[in-house]
């Protein structure tokens, strides 16, 4: 390739990084933290998240609710009930109340508040740093945009370094992948920059695809369109979110919406079938309750059933069973469980977190590449003599 080409993918490949490397390092920190906020979670509220077996009957969601409502903890806007014997409830409190969107584990037998799940804000403002950079409005500010601006940037970086590193002999698998340990300085740096990349490149590629899901409505739009035949559904904004307050008015009417016909208009239609399922309490005059279950036979938990019941009525509004989806929609409802790669099991897991926690390596090799490069070219113009200073490379 001609030098002025590959001298021109150097100075995008530099501009690129220079500009968004922080933004990248920061999102790769973090999503580090977040690889197995599952699993953390849950060895942090491993006793309160359990309470003995008794013989008594389990309480409906009617009365949780109720006994909620009578120990004056706030108003529920969700409920997550498994089958387990003596699982706790996870309640989450709707917005503006308990305390913010904190949640709590309820006894399922008396209604008693447990205790708070320990470690759910850390992991929720460890997630808006993620994907949101803490900025006012997260969902809807900013933030969204500029971290969905980086990880395209990080799609051009990919691009243009491996055209910058491109090598004479191609099949070459040890050019390609074999570090030089050896080389002394910056030779080091550019090696070690270089093939960590051209290793990483497959799970960057894989992150990069799941990562627009949130960041772009076009790009959720587009995905929707070409793995499914349902149109793009259009979610609030996540939590935390700038506009979901709740300030009375027709919201505080969702507290008298009867949810046990529901409840058992879903037992009715699963059965036995479901291992655990997640009940939002709508707000306003919405009669309308959504209950996504996740069923014994899951192939993993994102991997639900949805189910729109009017809580008026009892009626059956609409039913989305996981195992009826396409190929498509399986990989559009598991766009998490690919983001974490989770896909590849535990090991896949480990080198997304991996690969995400190396993520500053490049932000630091970057910027020692970027300032020795401009120091030897600024040592190389006094001399005639030499075409190119010692240390740099065809296109630099």
């Amino acid at each position: 390739m001609a030098s002025p080409i590959k001298s021109a993918f150097l100075q995008a490949h530099s501009i690129i990084g220079l500009a968004m490397s922080l933004v990248l390092g920061l999102m790769g920190l973090t999503g580090t933290m977040l690889a197995f906020e599952d699993e953390i979670v849950a060895a942090l509220n491993r006793d309160a998240a359990t309470v003995q077996v008794r013989s008594a009957p389990v309480l409906t969601p009617d009365d949780i609710v109720a006994r909620l409502q009578a120990q004056s903890a706030g108003k529920a806007g969700l409920l997550a009930l498994s089958r387990e014997p003596g699982a706790a409830v996870r309640v989450r409190f709707a917005r503006g109340e308990g305390g913010g969107r904190a949640s709590v584990f309820v006894d399922p037998y008396d209604g008693r508040v447990l205790s708070p799940v320990r470690g759910e804000g850390f992991f929720v403002t460890l997630r808006n740093l993620h994907r949101f950079l803490l900025l006012p409005g997260n969902g809807n500010g900013y933030g969204r945009l500029i971290t969905g601006i980086a990880v395209l940037c990080l799609l051009a970086l990919m691009v243009s370094g491996l055209v910058l590193r491109w090598p004479r002999r191609v099949r070459s698998v040890r050019t390609w992948l074999k570090p030089n340990l050896a080389l002394p300085g910056r030779a080091f740096h550019r090696s070690l920059h270089s093939v960590i990349g051209t290793w990483l490149l497959p799970v960057y590629a894989v992150t990069i695809l799941t990562s627009l899901w949130w960041s772009f409505d076009w790009y959720k739009a587009s995905a929707t369109w070409l793995l499914s035949s349902k149109p793009a559904a259009v979610e609030k904004a996540p939590r935390g979110a700038k506009g979901e307050s709740n300030k009375g008015g027709p919201k505080s009417e969702a507290a008298a919406l009867p949810l046990d016909r529901a409840w058992n208009a879903f037992l009715a239609a699963e059965g036995n079938r479901y291992h655990t399922a997640t009940m939002l309490i709508p707000n306003g005059r919405d009669s309308v309750v959504r209950i996504r279950s996740v069923a014994k036979d899951a192939p993993h938990e994102e991997a639900r059933d949805q189910f729109r019941i009017d809580g008026v009525t009892g009626q059956m509004v609409s039913a989305e069973r996981y195992a009826d989806s396409t190929t498509g929609e399986r990989i559009l409802a598991g766009i998490l469980y690919i983001h974490r790669g989770a896909f590849l099991g535990l090991p896949g897991r480990i080198v997304f977190m991996l690969a995400a926690a190396l993520m500053p390596l490049f932000t630091v090799t970057g910027f020692i590449l970027y300032f020795s490069r401009r120091r030897l070219r600024a040592q190389s113009k006094p001399s005639r003599n030499h075409r190119r200073a010692a240390g740099l490379v065809a296109g630099e």
